[in-house]
């Protein structure tokens, strides 16, 4: 479409010229030019220093540690217990151990700030969630000025990774929340916390990115990124603005060693009043629920080349949940979910994150695109279930794509169909025997990958025992299915197909697989 319209770029541009030469003011000028960059320059009472205000908000910035209480496994009784031999190998005494389970002493640590006068403090969740196996004896607030409290836990969202605490105090410093859908690339931060425990650390940078999608999924996934410096310990601490409001709550960073490197992640306060404010109330915290698998990652080429479709641009879904609110409003797998209520399903705002802002029992208008042309339904949506029932209904386990090699490591098989020249699969209809053969459910449909052509690009995204149930989106039983799905695709000029293939007992994905000849 640029070179297209080229020539007609030319002579607006010709145009646009003479125009200028009439109007100067409206002439184009650099970014950075001396005089714009001026005017954009920190305004006038841009701190030359932050001190006057981290005075003013640090005492409202906690220290909040935990001590659990953790089972450890049961330590082997001393086979030697009673001989000479008893202490030689330093298991103690007599019977030590016992076969049973041993008690052992955990803590967290991590931040928070006080929200209102009478104590209550919010912080991350992950600060005061029980490790595996262990239970939360006490929570311990620790103020500015090194006076401790016990802390009560009002209420946890682990969806959100926040949570609310109380603690018994009156005439307390605290802070409000801001406005963080105002903020800006480039804006002024400051961050105040207690990373590795060495209490209270203010640190300052910019907001390097809003709205930012990390890639875990889920419906929080949601961000303020921010080159200042945040480390462990820093979780569930204030992210302040100029006017020294909260507009987000340091959450976690990227980094490959464990400490700082100028990437870290804010808890947006537009997203986190609204939770805080429900916990407080002591009321649940409801979501929408659609009930569907997602493809992760972005639509990228050659997936919108197989679907026909522009990249970057919706959502895949890879599965729907058996009555559901997706399935009972007809969607399936293949299709691409564009709009929720008329806002775009993008990079930046994900389904998941328009989906949980609608409540439950609501309808919501979905539009998706389905064999390449365009639909709309109507869904009313369902609470959204627990983190831990989500990956049980998920099916996440061990046996996930991405597909390794095709590696002749399962059970032989017969009657193989011909290969396909087009995608270079040979294939043949799954059985119950080749079903229990391959780990998949007994209720599955589908066609089992018998040989996979090394030549293909099928290879090393597909292996023998894999088992496809679509193509495009159109159910596939045998070989004739998969070959008349590929002429469709090539009909209509598309390069490749998308595959909806699932391996044991792992979710089904869609893989883009190029099409031969």
């Amino acid at each position: 479409m640029r070179y297209a319209y080229a020539t007609i770029s030319a002579l607006l541009l010709g145009g646009a010229t003479a125009t200028l030469a009439l109007q100067p003011s409206l002439a184009q000028t650099a970014q950075n030019e001396p005089g714009v960059i001026q005017a954009a320059a920190p305004r006038a009472g841009a701190p030359m220093s932050f001190a006057d205000m981290v005075a003013k908000l640090q005492p409202a910035v906690v220290n909040i540690s935990t001590k659990q209480s953790i089972k450890a496994p049961p330590q082997q009784a001393n086979p030697f217990a009673g001989t000479p031999f008893e202490n030689f190998f330093g298991q103690g005494g007599p019977g030590q151990g016992g076969g049973q389970p041993r008690a052992r002493e955990g803590q967290s640590l991590g931040s928070g700030f006080i929200i209102s006068t009478d104590g209550y403090v919010v912080t991350n969740n992950h600060v005061v969630a029980p490790a595996r196996g262990a239970t939360v004896e006490s929570i311990t607030v620790t103020l500015n000025d090194r006076k401790e409290y016990t802390a009560r836990l009002i209420g946890r969202d682990e969806a959100s990774d926040l949570a609310l605490l109380k603690i018994e105090a009156g005439n307390l410093p605290f802070v409000k929340f801001g406005d963080s859908a105002r903020a800006r690339v480039g804006d002024w931060i400051v961050a105040i916390g207690q990373p590795f425990g060495l209490g209270g650390t203010v640190t300052a940078g910019i907001v390097s990115a809003v709205h930012r999608v990390t890639g875990q999924g889920g419906a929080y996934d949601r961000f303020i990124q921010t080159d200042a410096s945040i480390n462990q310990g820093n979780s569930g601490g204030p992210m302040f603005n100029l006017n020294g409001d909260v507009i987000g709550i340091n959450s976690q960073i990227f980094s490959q060693s464990g400490g700082n490197i100028g990437i870290g992640f804010a808890i947006p306060a537009e997203e986190a009043k609204p939770i805080i404010d429900t916990l407080m109330k002591g009321q649940k915290i409801q979501r929408g629920y659609l009930g569907v698998t997602l493809q992760l990652g972005t639509i990228d080429d050659d997936t919108a080349a197989a679907l026909g479709i522009p990249k970057n641009q919706g959502e895949l879904l890879s599965g729907t949940t058996p009555g559901g609110p997706a399935a009972r409003a007809g969607l399936r797998a293949g299709d691409v979910v564009t709009r929720v209520n008329g806002t775009a399903v993008t990079p930046d705002t994900t389904l998941s994150y328009l989906v949980s802002n609608v409540r439950p029992g609501q309808a919501a208008k979905l539009d998706y695109i389905r064999n390449g042309r365009p639909a709309t339904a109507n869904v009313t949506v369902d609470a959204r279930p627990s983190e831990q029932q989500l990956a049980v209904l998920n099916g996440n386990g061990p046996d996930a794509f991405p597909m390794g090699d095709d590696s002749d490591d399962g059970e032989a098989t017969t009657s193989t169909a011909p290969a396909s020249n087009s995608l270079g699969l040979a294939v043949q209809p799954l059985t119950p025997a080749i079903a229990r053969a391959i780990n998949v459910d007994s209720t599955a449909q589908g066609l089992v990958v018998a040989q996979v052509d090394p030549a293909s690009d099928a290879s090393g995204k597909l292996q023998r025992g894999d088992l496809i149930s679509a193509i495009n989106g159109t159910p596939v039983r045998s070989a004739a299915d998969l070959s008349a799905a590929v002429a469709a695709a090539k009909a209509v000029g598309r390069p490749q197909v998308l595959v909806l293939a699932q391996r044991g007992r792992g979710p089904a994905r869609f893989l883009p697989i190029k099409i031969k000849g």
